[in-house]
């Protein structure tokens, strides 16, 4: 398809490898730059890596906790990179840049990225079918957007502050406040 000004993603993909520093995106078939991250932004997607990884061993499902750094594939044309996923079933390879099969996806938000992360990821995680949840941690208000893609195809979405999360499937369940500090 004709797309003046964008590259396909796999094109992308190996620019943006060759980048001497610095973090991208690829949105609808441009690279974006993502801003630094705050260490509290850093800190929460550090925190959501564990326990989504000691919830998904308590709950012996075959899935593997990643973080920052591991993308998920939208389309041909878009790129995310999550503040944190949790990947089921196929195991990625020791050199994809991608999960294969990304089951949760959490972003952290920041003054930088509260829109993005509330709308064009939103749409965009909704259209990987293995995605069922999404999380989006907003560090200042100290609360929890849980997004979930139920059976029918519905996304239904609450608001936590406080308490257990349950997550199925997989079938684990986070606690909100271990997201935050203090």
């Amino acid at each position: 398809r004709d797309r003046p000004g964008t590259r396909p993603r796999e094109e992308c993909l190996r620019c943006m490898a060759g980048q001497p520093q610095g973090r991208f995106e690829l949105d609808d078939g441009r690279v974006v730059a993502m801003a630094a991250e705050r260490i509290a932004h850093t800190r929460a997607g550090h925190r959501a890596w564990p326990a989504r990884r000691d919830a998904a061993a308590a709950a012996g499902v075959p899935c593997e906790a990643l973080g920052d750094g591991v993308s998920v594939a939208v389309d041909e044309w878009t790129n995310c990179e999550p503040d944190a996923l949790l990947n089921c079933g196929e195991v990625a390879a020791g050199d994809a840049v991608a999960a294969p099969n990304p089951l949760i996806v959490v972003e952290v938000t920041s003054p930088s990225n509260s829109r993005i992360d509330l709308d064009t990821k939103f749409i965009g995680y909704f259209r990987v079918p293995s995605i069922r949840h999404y999380l989006i941690v907003h560090l200042t208000k100290r609360v929890v957007l849980h997004h979930v893609r139920r059976q029918d195809g519905r996304i239904e979405s609450a608001i936590l502050g406080t308490g257990a999360l349950a997550l199925a499937p997989p079938g684990i369940a986070l606690r909100i406040e271990d997201l935050f500090e203090g």
